[in-house]
């Protein structure tokens, strides 16, 4: 019988005056994330909710109390000899208060959408960042990694090209 393993986690980007609140992973140790761009969320505890986990992770990591937010996907991280993710993928456009820029996971700055294609990011990041900037309803996404390598990528149940995908440039996109 196999194990049935994984964990739930949640990110979030916020969206002000064409511009997304993005995380730059440069201050924890043996940061899986080193380096790289994302967004504001992380693990889910026990009992809660994506939606609690959310709302958690924006305050401890932000200090902003989210008020007006989408679910827009599911984005499943299978990464070989490690776990998988099953990650809730939200962006907000309200929120009360004002960002505490002293994040202990990086440093948080409001980054252009025009600028986000040239930051460090994981290549699957980027096929989810297409989809949101097309608008795309909810949609599922499974993301396959040996390492840093994205090696397959499905959308909704179907193998997409995904190189291909991103060199695509349609007027929605950034």
């Amino acid at each position: 019988m196999e194990a049935y393993i994984g964990t739930l986690t949640t990110l979030c980007y916020l969206e002000r005056d064409g511009k997304l609140l993005m995380l730059h992973r440069v201050k924890k140790k043996n940061d899986v994330n080193q380096d790289k761009w994302i967004g504001v969320g992380g693990h889910a505890l026990a009992y809660e909710s994506p939606e609690d986990c959310l709302l958690r992770e924006v305050r401890e990591e932000t200090g902003l109390i989210l008020t007006e937010y989408r679910f827009r996907g599911i984005v499943t991280f299978a990464l070989k000899g490690v776990e998988t993710q099953y990650m809730c993928l939200y962006t907000a456009t309200d929120w009360k208060g004002e960002p505490d820029y002293n994040c202990p996971e990086g440093v948080l700055e409001w980054v252009e959408k025009e600028r986000i294609d040239a930051l460090e990011l994981w290549p699957g990041d980027r096929v989810f960042f297409r989809l949101l900037q097309e608008e795309r309803p909810f949609f599922s996404l499974k993301l396959s990694y040996g390492g840093d390598e994205l090696e397959e990528c499905v959308l909704d149940g179907k193998k997409l090209d995904w190189e291909a995908f991103l060199l695509y440039k349609s007027n929605k996109f950034i």
